[in-house]
């Protein structure tokens, strides 16, 4: 009888001995520690996510940068509106600005140029330098240009000038002052009409460079 509680006794500590073993192993799955590496993991992606999201705001701000360093200090894009620039540049065309170029050197004479028009904001012009600086300019009854008194040799006007506007009294230019006609003489608001008169150099944007638009007349603009 003895033996019989003493073996009903053991297999009593043998079965809590195994439910405590069980219960201790999924206690220890369970725990914390057991939970942690889970964690780990998602806090590693979402550390990956704000890595990625501030690269992309890193890339996008440097293209903002030289964006608007190209745009403001180098060059940008320009639209002609109207002819007096033909047989040079047409309605509709899409150039692109030197903005830089005029910082190491002044303009020269058959420059086409880019300025404001003082009366219209957010209006700019688009000529060609006629005059420089200290010169006279005078243009008589048959439409020949004169520059300090000696007839200019060009090709650019499309046709003789019928109205020297300003210039039919000669026209002297101060240290800072260009005059400048568009290519389509007769169809030209310029340096011959009051309201745009002689262009002064701290106006003056940039020189048109290279025509971008349309697509089958990509070229540099001409000068000299």
């Amino acid at each position: 009888m003895q033996n019989t509680v003493e073996q009903s006794e053991e297999k009593s500590k043998d079965r809590k001995r195994t439910y405590n073993n069980v219960d201790e192993e999924w206690l220890e799955a369970d725990s914390p520690s057991r939970r942690k590496p889970h964690k780990n993991k998602k806090s590693s992606r979402g550390r990956s996510v704000v890595k990625s999201l501030i690269s992309w705001i890193l890339y996008l701000a440097v293209l903002v940068g030289i964006a608007f360093l190209l745009v403001h200090f180098v060059g940008q894009r320009t639209e002609v509106i109207g002819s007096s620039m033909e047989h040079t540049l047409y309605d509709g065309d899409n150039i692109i600005v030197d903005k830089i170029s005029y910082r190491f050197h002044e303009p020269e004479r058959f420059d086409v140029i880019v300025f404001p028009y003082q009366h219209e904001e957010d209006t700019h012009y688009i000529k060609r330098v006629i005059g420089l600086p200290g010169e006279s300019v005078r243009i008589d009854e048959e439409g020949t240009i004169f520059i300090n008194g000696e007839e200019l040799q060009e090709s650019y006007g499309s046709e003789v000038i019928k109205s020297p506007g300003l210039a039919a009294e000669e026209i002297l230019l101060g240290t800072d002052e260009y005059f400048v006609l568009g290519d389509n003489r007769n169809a030209s608001a310029d340096s011959r009409d009051p309201q745009v008169g002689n262009v002064k150099r701290d106006t003056i944007v940039g020189k048109a460079w290279l025509r971008i638009w349309p697509l089958n007349k990509i070229e540099f603009i001409r000068h000299q």
